[in-house]
């Protein structure tokens, strides 16, 4: 595919975000009070979205722009050592599930991250956080799939090409930690960072 249209299909897609503003606005705001109340927030996905996941969590740990505390927040994609022990010993659609069940409290949010909406280990993690129960967000594309079916609160990226559904849901990421940021206070700058 020619370079300027791949641009084209970026920015139009882009533009098209304003129609799901509110939806952004939301979750923006569970992510503030979850941390507001002392929870954590999870997140999840596979490939290009266990990337997202765990820039996103990278974001709130340390920071995003403003000199802020750490805020609590993790991907269940990160330890190869749990990943594979529940993949061999139980499956790979449990790999999250079986996380959430271990980790996941009340008052924690748990943040799936799918393309399709389809993944069985997100299916199995939405399942396992609703027996928590805890608070659920899911960023999706296409027509948010299976996941979007058992969830109340979803940014569903109007768009079936993976490339721009994972772009939007990085930019949306974002945008959520620039919302975080302005909900916790400014730290003075620590010269020992």
């Amino acid at each position: 595919m020619p370079f300027l249209s791949e641009v084209t299909d970026h920015v139009n897609l882009f533009n098209s975000l304003k129609t799901i503003e509110c939806h952004i606005e939301r979750i923006s705001n569970i992510f503030v009070n979850t941390l507001r109340s002392n929870g954590k927030i999870i997140l999840c996905g596979n490939g290009g979205s266990a990337s997202d996941a765990q820039h996103i969590a990278a974001e709130l740990v340390g920071r995003f722009i403003t000199e802020r505390k750490p805020l609590p927040a993790l991907a269940l994609t990160t330890d190869s050592s749990i990943l594979t022990a529940i993949a061999n010993d139980y499956g790979y659609e449990y790999v999250f599930s079986r996380q959430i069940e271990a980790i996941a409290k009340q008052d924690d949010l748990l943040v799936v991250l799918s393309t399709s909406g389809n993944s069985q280990n997100v299916i199995n993690a939405i399942r396992s956080a609703k027996k928590v129960p805890m608070q659920i967000c899911g960023l999706l594309g296409g027509d948010g799939g299976l996941a979007a079916s058992m969830l109340q609160n979803t940014v569903i990226v109007p768009s079936y090409a993976t490339a721009r559904i994972q772009e939007a849901h990085i930019f949306i990421g974002h945008y959520i930690c620039s919302i975080v940021d302005m909900a916790f206070p400014s730290l003075e700058k620590n010269h020992d960072l």
